[in-house]
């Protein structure tokens, strides 16, 4: 399982979820709540306190790594994230014999995903810088082969957000799962993998300012 840490940036620091932020996390949630048509967030102090210990629970498993996104621009919590469907496979390429089965110290592809931010973060750097502090840690700490992202198929802002990135479309999974809005979800299917990441990385330098744009 792999050690849990703070990821820092130059507008945002993601910090290990806790039930110590779940106040802030409801003043985020309670902002505007008209964007979250397709995005599961909780509302209730009694919900996002559940949210918080169902995610705590599957990070002891190994299984998430969840973080709350604090916007340093305001010194406030706005969200949360988490690197999550931690799998773990047989450690780096290539791979010995006898490996079969054994589990690495550091999951070998993940998901980003239960990404949301209060409104007044939404349109801001918040969002891709955040993105990019977790593609990071998986591709450059973690050596991950794939990141998959998802969305609502109707969710075009989520999505329009991961095509950015440079993320590649796999394909639409048809009534994938219950959806926030209480129908059945198709599901868009994204993913980036360790050889794509180089790109993806000097795209995302530009867009945050971090190099100049070719």
């Amino acid at each position: 399982m792999p050690a849990f840490v703070t990821l820092s940036g130059r507008s945002v620091r993601l910090e290990p979820l806790s039930l110590a932020v779940v106040d802030d996390l409801v003043a985020a949630a309670s902002e505007d709540r008209s964007t979250y048509a397709f995005t599961r967030v909780p509302a209730s102090r009694e919900e996002m306190t559940s949210y918080v210990e169902a995610a705590l629970a599957e990070q002891a498993e190994g299984r998430t790594m969840p973080f709350a996104i604090r916007w340093l621009h305001t010194d406030r919590i706005v969200g949360a994230t988490r690197l999550m469907h931690l799998e773990y496979w047989q450690g780096p390429l290539p791979w010995p014999p006898g490996t079969r089965g054994v589990v690495g110290e550091v999951p070998s592809v993940a998901d980003i995903g239960y990404t949301w931010l209060a409104a007044s973060a939404q349109g801001t750097s918040v969002n891709r810088e955040s993105k990019y502090l977790l593609l990071s840690l998986a591709f450059e700490t973690w050596q991950v082969h794939r990141i998959t992202l998802k969305a609502d198929v109707r969710n075009l802002r989520s999505r329009a957000a991961i095509e950015a990135l440079g993320a590649h479309l796999d394909g639409v999974r048809r009534a994938e799962s219950r959806g926030a809005d209480d129908t059945v979800r198709d599901t868009a299917y994204y993913s980036i993998l360790s050889t794509e990441w180089p790109v993806v990385r000097e795209r995302m330098h530009a867009r945050l300012g971090l190099v100049e744009a070719a």
